[in-house]
């Protein structure tokens, strides 16, 4: 009988627990999404910004000291780190984070959510039958694209959707140089050059604003390395740091306006980031007048209260960890700082809440705006917009053949040979901060299926697993596409234990088993992928290889084997459709290389992904190669198209000016091919004449124009002086210097592909 009692006491007691279990996952599930809007009709009428200074300053009066220090962090570790692992490990998705709010005092909390590429934290909404968000190309493949109008599109329909999610602040963009192309996180940037960096992301954060989503440009600063990220010390000098890493940062935060900050997890000069008072009060306060807040990038992004209180990190999220009550009121108590400063960090907070919350909003968001049919059309333009043809012809024998390999035939009765483990994959990019739930994606194969589907062609897919199935395929074919690159498995986001991370880049090596995401080890594509592209090579002139990727991979044990290589970067829910349309000439090809693609991987900065130091130099992709006069495979700035472009009358209109004064030029480009096309008019200055050591020259406009058949147009471009400024340490100051300038314009930044003329600031 005891023994019966015993059996039937477990089993009520594990009953017990799976209902216990099932409901707290349930509730992590289903969590609670709390409004973010402010009840105006409770609070005074804001007309000026002196009206929103009085009413922050008279709500932070009304706050004890813990109420302040409520707003100084996300949500307690219990309300969060279980919606966060189970939402994250079960469910695949990222919750919303809430952060701050005082019932009290009718102040509601807000809410956070990633977007580079889309809305991350969304629960599961419907279109029709199907489930999720717009799903848009990485942001490499956008930078890839030149195109700032486009990319203003694009965040109009991300923050829209944000909205309607209940998201009313985000992580984006992300705007850290791409400094070397094995960094894991180079999907989620848009370039190597500040420049096309800074002007892409104040497109980002201005769209966001419009709609009052609080935009979160990040990481603040110097975060170009993935897998150290938690303990890496980047040295760099002070030039290099306010010519190279910091001046997209600046644009955006000035003529963006944008509402806040994320520091980044790395040390700058033996300090981290989160405790940087140099970088987070000297620099973005006092120097660029930042009047936003600023947060620590998550869980791992703060180390003492102390220390980023007084360098001015404004909340920690997503989580209190450090910014506990306790440690706070006995650091004021010790003196380390006062309650006043406390007041100063959660004006800065609150002030920029009530300006996005109080201000008027241009339209409703209801969940019908999310992944409406004009939203995919729009993220099937940008992966179109986005793609880079780098190569479309044999070379043998050191010439070029006349025969393009695409766009493919249209004709109708053949055998089209879709290669690659790859090819029919779900692939959109990172799984970590920039990942997305979307209603369904369009692999290679199903787009290049359904297209030929219309032209009555037999389409034949090979996942690769027998190479000598695949030749004989690829012989026999009339048109043959390999696609090759990485997943989230090879590349993104990688999390490590801090304790790991710290041993990891001690020994250099990794801990234990790798773990999805992170920067690449080697610039080569794996060897399964290597193996394919060898076995195929010369086995059809009508044969395109076409890679799947966040950066530049090393192409050089194949590039002269293979006719035609094709960029579709991971290119969002409609890019199998779009890459149909690229190969079949629908869509004349039209992106650029964001980076430069070096022919040998030593030719690059020094990276490796394990390391507790590194130094970043003043020189890296294109400006690297042309001071050391090292041709790359590919140049930054390059694409083909399947029409010609020719460049002329180049003319200086402001051939002198004074320091305050806009460089103007002009050119005529011409489409000298059959078809319409898009061409990507780039300028530089060139800074031969400089008494410092400078770069040979730096992009510093560009334009996006679409030309028919046989037109020309006449393109205006401009460059500030003081755009053309080099930092002086010593004087503490920019300076532009009085000499005599070189302007390059043309279609990428090689030397045959610019026309050159002079000027001089005097």
């Amino acid at each position: 009988m005891k023994i019966r009692k015993v059996i039937k006491w477990l089993g009520y007691s594990l009953l017990t627990l799976f209902a216990v279990i099932s409901f707290l996952i349930y509730r992590a599930y289903d969590y609670t999404v709390y409004p973010v809007a402010f009840d105006k009709e409770k609070f005074p009428q804001i007309n000026t910004k002196q009206d929103l200074d009085k009413l922050t300053h008279d709500l932070i009066s009304q706050m004890s000291l813990d109420e302040k220090i409520d707003q100084m962090y996300g949500q307690t570790m219990g309300e969060g780190i279980a919606t966060l692992g189970i939402n994250h490990m079960l469910f695949d998705r990222l919750p919303h984070f809430y952060v701050a709010g005082n019932e009290r005092l009718n102040i509601p909390r807000f809410a956070f959510s990633d977007g580079p590429r889309g809305v991350k934290s969304n629960k599961e909404r419907t279109m029709g039958d199907k489930k999720g968000v717009t799903s848009f190309p990485i942001s490499m493949s956008r930078g890839a694209s030149w195109d700032l109008a486009m990319e203003s599109r694009i965040y109009e329909v991300i923050a829209k959707e944000m909205r309607a999610s209940g998201v009313n602040y985000t992580g984006t963009p992300t705007v850290n140089l791409l400094r070397h192309p094995a960094w894991g996180r180079a999907q989620e940037v848009y370039s190597e050059d500040p420049w096309l960096m800074g002007e892409m992301g104040l497109q980002a954060t201005l769209s966001l604003q419009k709609h009052n989503v609080m935009s979160c440009v990040k990481h603040f600063a110097l975060n170009s390395i993935e897998n150290s990220r938690f303990v890496v010390d980047v040295e760099v000098d002070e030039r290099t740091l306010r010519e190279v890493y910091l001046p997209h940062f600046k644009k955006v935060i000035q003529q963006g306006n944008v509402a806040s900050v994320m520091s980044s997890y790395n040390k700058v000069n033996g300090i981290y980031a989160g405790n940087h008072k140099y970088l987070l009060t000297d620099i973005l306060r006092d120097e660029w007048g930042f009047e936003g807040f600023v947060i620590n990038d998550f869980m791992y992004g703060t180390h003492d209260a102390v220390a980023s209180i007084n360098a001015g990190l404004n909340v920690e999220m997503p989580f209190q960890q450090h910014y506990q009550h306790d440690t706070i009121k006995q650091a004021i108590a010790d003196g380390e700082f006062t309650e006043a400063r406390i007041d100063e960090l959660v004006f800065d907070t609150l002030r920029t809440q009530l300006k996005y919350g109080f201000a008027q909003d241009p339209m409703e968001y209801p969940d019908s705006i999310i992944a409406t049919a004009a939203s995919i059309a729009l993220t099937k333009e940008a992966a179109e917009k986005g793609m880079v043809l780098l190569k479309n012809s044999y070379v043998k024998n050191g010439h070029t053949a006349k025969n393009k390999v695409l766009p493919f035939s249209k004709q109708s009765n053949q055998t089209v040979a879709v290669i690659g483990r790859l090819a029919d994959v779900e692939n959109t990019g990172d799984k970590g901060s920039s990942g997305t739930f979307e209603p369904y994606v369009i692999t290679p194969y199903q787009g290049i299926a359904a297209y030929n589907e219309k032209l009555g062609n037999k389409v034949v897919l090979d996942n690769a697993s027998d190479l000598n199935a695949s030749k004989a395929l690829a012989k026999k074919a009339d048109q043959v596409i390999v696609v090759v690159g990485y997943t989230y498995v090879d590349e993104g986001e990688f999390l490590l234990a801090s304790d790991d991370a710290n041993e990891a880049a001690r020994l250099g090596k990794r801990i234990g088993a790798k773990s999805e995401g992170g920067d690449r080890e080697s610039l080569k594509l794996l060897p399964e992928d290597e193996a394919l592209i060898q076995a195929l090579a010369n086995t059809n002139d009508n044969l395109v290889v076409v890679y799947v990727g966040g950066s530049g991979i090393d192409m050089s044990a194949w590039d002269d084997k293979v006719p035609a290589i094709l960029f579709s970067w991971y290119s969002g829910m409609e890019g199998g459709n779009a890459l149909a349309n690229i190969l079949y000439g629908e869509v004349n090809p039209s992106g650029k290389l964001p980076f430069s693609i070096a022919k040998q991987a030593s030719d690059y900065p020094y990276f490796t992904p394990y390391t507790d130091k590194i130094t970043y130099g003043y020189y890296h992709g294109y400006t690297l190669f042309d001071k050391k006069d090292i041709e790359p495979a590919y140049p930054f700035g390059f694409g083909l198209s399947y029409t010609d472009y020719n460049y002329s009358d180049l003319e200086v209109i402001t051939p002198e000016l004074t320091d305050n004064g806009t460089l103007k030029v002009q050119v005529t480009v011409t489409n000298s091919g059959k078809v319409a096309g898009d061409e990507i008019v780039q300028l530089y200055i060139g800074f031969a004449k400089s008494h410092v050591d400078r770069p040979v020259k730096l992009l510093r406009d560009f334009d996006r124009l679409s030309l028919q058949a046989g037109e020309s147009k006449v393109v205006e471009l401009e460059v500030a002086a003081k755009d053309m400024a080099w930092y002086n340490p010593e004087a503490k100051a920019w300076q532009v210097e009085h000499m005599d300038y070189e302007v390059y314009v043309g279609s990428s930044s090689a030397k045959q592909d610019l026309l050159k003329s002079y000027f001089s600031v005097q």
